[in-house]
């Protein structure tokens, strides 16, 4: 080990955010006994649910699967209390694993790493933070999630605004009075769909801007008394195998029929049954078709449609909201309660920037083309760089000082997801290629690839091994094979953060894998089975 290398703190294993997969992955390497070190931007532990906390914030996967599946006691210990928990019981439930596990001792929090070297002659990557400190570690693990880099879109004016702003993923922690406030909300994604629904009947009036309507699932929240809970118990151990057979990793999975072996009969009733369970088994649970076939997306995408206008009191109002120019389920679908219903008040109004572009933001509010609206504060509900964002903006730099942002400039690769060649020894989750970037319950996705991740680093110790790399060939070949999935869908003729088209000059490129989570999880068992077939090793 050279000099410079011996005068850095010394670790195994650096792990990066504290989410989901950091917390698993932190306790699955101390469990090696691995001296590990995992760093927080935060004050604490939670990742997304941390982070986003504006009003309504809620959980869209049911809480039986959208949790850990690794101890017994655990699932004994915490008591969900409803399908769909707020964010609230979600981070408490995070926070409680911490101390359970008693992982905060090996947490270093309000610490945001900004840079991290591949050194090849130790083998080693050298990680520095915004504190100043420097780390070696062996093992690099990303756990920084994939909807992290919220993004604010370049309206001028924004100094000029005399009100508050407010970004849905940097909400205060004091929280915000709205009362009797006007409020804009920017975005009617998968966020804006919560905020609006939430804030309708609290501030004294809404504007709500909209880009592109989207389709939403009627969410059935029922609240869980101990009988409920014990029934749920008593199927873990079936649920927990369930989740890893399926397509995207729920309880559910596409039916066996297809769309064009029923009447049309029955293909009504069943996307009313579908409809009525009141979760996203509609999309990711009943007909695969939607994801293939054009004339059968439109056919459920009307079906949609009719249930929305049904909400809508105001035919020109349900005219802006129906969406028209994409299928359903080719977008992110959110679960909904009161969406709708919020733009039946007369304190909420509906803004179409497509209509009417929003120009500039000015002292009193939002200037459109037709006018200004007058606002109180402004919230941006405007997403994120998916997939990415966070990691580009970290100075990563591999083998030969290659910047990781440079490696992607001409293109995104990846091997599963999980590792970039020229990268050793650098391990994440949640990012491109892999289902968990947007299609699988994200506890499922995680967990696996925190599994595969700590089976691949047993495998180098136990070897004498110090570093392992994806093979730019198995990179070339999962790219191929990731694309030639995505291009059979429909997906790509939609613009969504699924393609990265809300972020300027970002290549349009589908970021999740849409093999299926249980196809995805055979393919990282087999290359596991095969001694790590596709990786080298030194």
């Amino acid at each position: 080990m050279n000099q410079v290398q011996s005068s850095l703190q010394q670790l195994d294993a650096v792990v990066v955010g504290v989410g989901f997969a950091g917390l698993y992955q932190l306790h699955k390497l101390r469990e090696q006994g691995l001296s590990v070190r995992a760093f927080e931007a935060g004050s604490g532990v939670g990742g997304t649910w941390y982070w986003n906390r504006y009003p309504g914030a809620r959980v869209d996967s049911q809480s039986y699967i959208y949790q850990y599946w690794f101890s017994d006691d655990l699932l004994k210990e915490w008591n969900w209390s409803e399908r769909f928990p707020a964010r609230e019981e979600t981070e408490r439930y995070l926070n409680f694993v911490a101390d359970k596990f008693d992982l905060r001792e090996d947490i270093q929090f309000n610490t945001r790493v900004t840079a991290a070297t591949y050194d090849e002659s130790t083998q080693r990557w050298t990680v520095t933070t915004d504190k100043g400190e420097s780390f070696s570690a062996q093992f690099l693990v990303m756990g920084t999630g994939g909807l992290s880099t919220p993004m604010v879109p370049p309206f001028p004016g924004h100094d000029t605004f005399k009100g508050q702003t407010l970004h849905t993923a940097h909400w205060p922690k004091e929280g915000v009075d709205l009362k009797g406030k006007r409020v804009g909300v920017i975005g009617t994604g998968a966020t804006g769909v919560q905020v609006i629904q939430t804030i309708a009947d609290q501030v004294k009036h809404l504007t709500v801007f909209q880009r592109t309507a989207n389709y939403t699932i009627p969410m059935l929240n029922p609240k869980y008394d101990d009988a409920m809970r014990a029934s749920l118990r008593a199927q873990y151990p079936a649920l927990k195998e369930r989740v890893q057979n399926t397509f995207a990793g729920f309880d559910y999975d596409f039916g066996d029929k297809n769309f064009h072996d029923l009447t049309p009969e029955e293909r009504q009733r069943t996307m009313q049954t579908l409809w009525e369970d009141g979760s996203l088994n509609f999309w990711i649970g009943g007909f695969k078709e939607v994801f293939f076939d054009e004339a059968i997306n439109e056919e459920i995408s009307k079906f949609v449609r009719q249930r929305i206008r049904e909400r809508i009191k105001d035919p020109k109002v349900a005219d802006k909201l129906v969406p028209t120019d994409h299928g359903f389920g080719t977008r992110r679908v959110p679960l909904a309660t009161l969406y709708y219903e919020a733009f039946n008040r007369d304190n909420v109004l509906l803004v179409d920037t497509k209509a009417t572009p929003i120009e500039r933001m000015t002292e009193k509010g939002i200037q459109t083309s037709a006018g200004e609206h007058e606002l109180d504060i402004l919230i941006f509900a405007t997403g994120f760089d998916a997939g990415t964002g966070t990691l580009t903006r970290i100075d990563i730099r591999g083998r030969d000082g290659l910047l990781l942002k440079d490696a992607w400039a001409d293109g995104i690769r990846t091997t599963m997801g999980l590792q970039v060649h020229g990268y050793p020894n650098m391990f994440m989750t949640m990012a491109p290629f892999s289902p968990a970037a947007a299609f699988c319950n994200v506890p499922t996705c995680l967990q696996q690839q925190v599994d595969w991740i700590t089976d691949c680093i047993q495998f180098v110790r136990s070897q004498g091994l110090k570093s392992i790399e994806a093979s730019a060939e198995a990179e070339a070949k999962w790219v191929a094979h990731h694309d030639e999935l995505a291009n059979l869908t429909l997906i790509p003729k939609t613009k969504s953060w699924y393609m990265g088209t809300n972020v300027k000059g970002k290549p349009p490129r589908l970021l999740a894998y849409v093999g299926g989570a249980n196809v995805y999880r055979q393919a990282c068992d087999d290359v596991k089975a095969r001694g790590y077939e596709g990786f080298t090793t030194a």
